[in-house]
C-alpha cells in the first residue's frame, strides 16, 4: 500500500496526515496527550483534508480532554510492597532472591511474587514482569479465540503481542493476522475480550464505519460499556510516549 505522510496545523492542533489507498477520510485521537492523526484517500487535497479536520474540531477538543484527564500509574521500581495489576486486580509485589530461575508468580488472590537475582536493577526486573505478562496472554488468547471466531464468524491464520504505544490491537486483514497490546494482561479479561472482537470484526470490515459497528453490535451488544471501562482506567506510565 502506497502511504504518504503530512503534517497540518489546525486552531492549534497538529494534525498528522496519512494518505492511504483508501476510498474515505478517517479520524482518531491517540493516547497519552491526545495525538491526532487523520488517514485521507491519496489523492485527496490538502484544502479537503484542512476543512474535514475543522468539521471534526468539537470532537477532537472532547478526545484530547479526555486523555489528559485520565488517570496515570505512577512509574514502578520492582520493590516490594508495590502495587501490580493481572486481569484488573491488584497484588502486592513480592521480591525474593534466588541463585536459580528467575521468574515471576502468582501466590494466592494478593502477592506477585518475583524471584530475582540479587543486584538486579530496575530494567532487568521491569523485562522479567512484561515477559510473565507476555507469557499469561499467550495462555488466554488461544481460549478467547475458540469463544470468539465462531460467534464473529471469522478465523485468523496468526496473532501476536506486543508492546504498542497508541492501539491496543491492531488487524492485518489481508494475512488476516491480529496483534494485541502486552499493557491488556492488566486490565479486567472482559476489556481484552473486547479488543480481541473488535480486531477479530475487522475481518468483516476494514473501516470503522457503519457496516463495522453493525458487526460489533451483533456479537458484543455491550462492547461500549466495555470500552468505556478500558479507557477510563490508568495507562501505563512512561512506555505511552510517542
Amino acid at each position: 500500500m502506497n502511504i504518504r505522510t503530512d503534517i497540518v496545523e489546525v486552531a492549534g492542533n497538529t494534525i498528522e496526515v496519512v494518505r492511504k489507498d483508501i476510498k474515505n477520510m478517517h479520524l482518531g485521537v491517540y493516547p497519552p496527550e491526545g495525538k491526532v492523526r487523520l488517514s485521507a484517500p491519496l489523492k485527496t487535497e490538502i484544502d479537503v483534508v484542512r476543512m474535514f479536520a475543522i468539521s471534526k474540531l468539537g470532537w477532537i477538543k472532547k478526545q484530547k480532554k479526555l486523555f489528559k484527564s485520565q488517570a496515570r500509574e505512577t512509574e514502578r521500581t520492582y520493590v516490594s510492597r508495590e502495587s501490580h495489576y493481572y486481569r484488573g486486580n491488584r497484588y502486592l509485589l513480592d521480591i525474593v532472591y534466588t541463585t536459580g530461575r528467575q521468574h515471576v508468580e502468582l501466590i494466592g488472590s494478593k502477592t506477585l511474587r518475583m524471584h530475582v537475582r540479587i543486584g538486579s536493577n530496575k530494567e532487568q526486573r521491569a523485562k522479567l514482569m512484561k515477559e510473565w505478562y507476555r507469557t499469561m496472554l499467550k495462555k488466554e488468547i488461544p481460549t478467547l479465540l475458540e469463544k470468539w471466531q465462531p460467534v464473529v464468524g471469522v478465523e485468523v491464520k496468526d496473532w501476536g503481542i506486543k508492546q504498542m504505544r497508541t492501539r491496543w490491537g491492531t488487524c492485518n486483514t489481508q494475512d488476516r493476522r491480529i496483534w494485541l497490546n502486552l499493557e491488556l494482561a492488566k486490565k479486567p479479561i472482559i476489556c481484552l475480550e473486547y479488543i480481541l472482537v473488535h480486531e477479530l470484526v475487522h475481518l468483516h470490515e476494514r473501516h470503522h464505519n457503519d457496516r463495522f459497528i453493525a458487526h460489533l453490535d451483533r456479537v458484543m451488544p455491550k462492547w461500549r460499556q466495555h470500552r468505556e471501562e478500558l479507557n477510563s482506567l490508568p495507562i501505563v506510565h512512561n512506555d505511552w510516549g510517542y
